[in-house]
């Protein structure tokens, strides 16, 4: 597989490439990268023929999309790729329509976007949150006046209940709308949950995925050791950061001795291994990378070479397994069985 392997997002005419190019590292001071860096990162994604970027407006507190932007501008690149931001989170602390997913607000930060990013369309806007209280019609609504003016090309919802963009893709199917075409969600060896809804209501509603944090901040690449007196390592994990220390779990530790075993197998990096497995999973459309160094970025883009072996696979779902919820673990062969008077009836799948 190569970066020009290019899948269509979702239900939807939009060609992204199987990895796309995170740009959180892009002017954020202490796990980021310096610009010179972050341009270094970007020439090398897109001249490897990577042709989908994703930022958001309160990265770097906007410097993302600046720096984006200018990259974008100064190589003339703007409609050869697939350019992706976000909205949700709050800009201007005090103000409440600063920040959520009200019509006020989306007006207010895609055009901030657009003046950052040196376009005048994002080709992929990101409801970036659930913010819990604006309803979803409203969401639809606005998101949907913005294709038609020219705004944006397609949306997508990152960090949604399962049935909150369901709700959306039935509605805009309804009504003959502009629906979501993608979810952009957490999903990796050790965070497996979307498989239980989101995966499943991606593939009824015609909707990509493409996975934040595949490699789960850098734990599955290796960064972090277990010790008697506690975990060691540099990273992002190993100071303030959004995931605190829920990567460092008895169960997570034993994910990697897993993976470090296929890798072993593999003769490859814990790395691409783990960002192959992802790569290889149901619904999984375009994995999001982010890279602070260079070589890491060519490190991450060298998993496209590497395919897994059935076995392989096997051992990394079965290590990462999360026990089913309610109500999944009863929907077993046997009761379909006795549901159907102890004859196995399967549907179309």
């Amino acid at each position: 597989m190569h970066l020009t392997d290019y899948r269509t997002l979702g239900r939807s005419g939009l060609l992204v490439s199987p990895l796309t190019l995170g740009t959180m590292t892009f002017g954020t001071p202490r796990w980021g990268s310096a610009d010179d860096v972050s341009q270094a990162i970007f020439d090398a994604y897109v001249d490897a023929g990577g042709n989908s970027i994703d930022t958001a407006n309160v990265y770097a507190k906007g410097r993302s999309e600046e720096l984006v932007g200018s990259y974008i501008a100064e190589r003339g690149l703007r409609d050869q790729l697939v350019l992706a931001t976000k909205f949700a989170f709050n800009t201007a602390p005090g103000n409440p329509h600063a920040g959520g997913n009200g019509r006020k607000h989306i007006y207010q930060a895609l055009e901030a976007s657009l003046r950052r990013l040196r376009t005048d369309y994002i080709d992929l806007y990101w409801l970036h949150v659930w913010d819990m209280v604006t309803p979803v019609e409203e969401v639809l609504q606005t998101l949907g006046d913005l294709v038609r003016a020219g705004k944006i090309r397609y949306f997508g919802f990152s960090d949604v209940p399962a049935w909150y963009a369901t709700k959306a893709a039935t509605l805009a199917q309804v009504h003959a709308l502009p629906g979501p075409i993608a979810m952009q969600l957490e999903y990796s060896l050790v965070e497996r949950h979307i498989e239980q809804e989101h995966v499943p209501a991606a593939r009824e509603c015609g909707l990509g995925i493409l996975p934040w944090s595949p490699l789960a901040a850098g734990f599955l690449a290796g960064k972090y050791q277990r010790h008697a007196a506690g975990t060691t390592g540099e990273g992002r994990l190993s100071g303030s950061n959004p995931f605190g220390d829920s990567k460092f779990t008895d169960h997570n530790w034993r994910v990697l001795d897993a993976l470090r075993a296929v890798a072993t197998q593999a003769g490859r990096p814990l790395a691409q291994v783990a960002l192959a497995w992802a790569t290889a999973q149901p619904g999984i459309t375009s994995l999001i990378l982010g890279a602070s160094r260079l070589e890491q970025l060519h490190d991450n883009l060298a998993s496209l070479d590497l395919t897994l072996t059935p076995n392989q696979l096997q051992q990394l779902s079965e290590a990462s397994a999360l026990p089913p919820a309610f109500p999944y673990g009863i929907f077993t062969p046997a009761v379909n069985k006795s549901i159907f008077g102890g004859n196995a009836v399967q549907g179309l799948q």
